[in-house]
């Protein structure tokens, strides 16, 4: 396991700060050598980009592969697959003893290479374009957005695409 990153003690306001990418295999190193730049990319464009539930503080990245986000998935979700991407906001009622000063810490974040690099191949999407809007949908689910109904999903995807415009990246829908 690699892991990559730090951030200073305190986060500005309007910050979205990636304390940590952690690269734990299933190819991703070989794939996509520039994932904690990629992330960090991903994260200035949606700080950009302003929308009104963004927060200060940190998300961690963990790019691991899919039988590792398959057990996530199962453990958390009780769906035994694996799937592209997981997110998961931290828990408010954890962050009450959170020291004085401390960079809040708002989530953490799984991508599956095998399905990730399966999903880009067959959609004809560079591998890279592909996990950017995976990060950036990621961080999205951190701040409360979701695509459970039609307007929900309208408005995610409507971010999502002004985020992946500000980083060259085509509409992913």
């Amino acid at each position: 396991m690699t892991a990559h990153g730090s951030s200073s003690a305190t986060a500005p306001d309007h910050r979205v700060v990636l304390t940590e990418v952690v690269v734990e295999g299933g190819g991703w190193a070989e794939a996509l050598p520039d994932l904690e730049a990629i992330s960090a990319a991903a994260a200035d464009a949606l700080t950009a980009e302003n929308p009104p539930d963004l927060k200060a503080g940190t998300i961690v990245l963990l790019f691991t592969d899919d039988e590792a986000v398959r057990r996530l998935n199962h453990d958390f979700r009780d769906q035994d697959k694996p799937t592209n991407v997981l997110s998961f906001p931290a828990d408010p009622g954890d962050l009450a003893y959170l020291p004085e000063g401390e960079v809040l810490p708002l989530g953490d974040i799984a991508l599956a290479f095998e399905t990730c690099r399966g999903e880009a191949a067959r959609d004809g999407k560079s591998l890279k374009d592909h996990v950017t809007h995976l990060v950036v949908h990621g961080m999205l689910h951190i701040f409360g957005y979701d695509h459970l109904d039609d307007g929900s999903a309208s408005e995610m995807e409507g971010l999502e695409i002004r985020v992946l415009a500000r980083l060259g990246v085509d509409d992913p829908y």
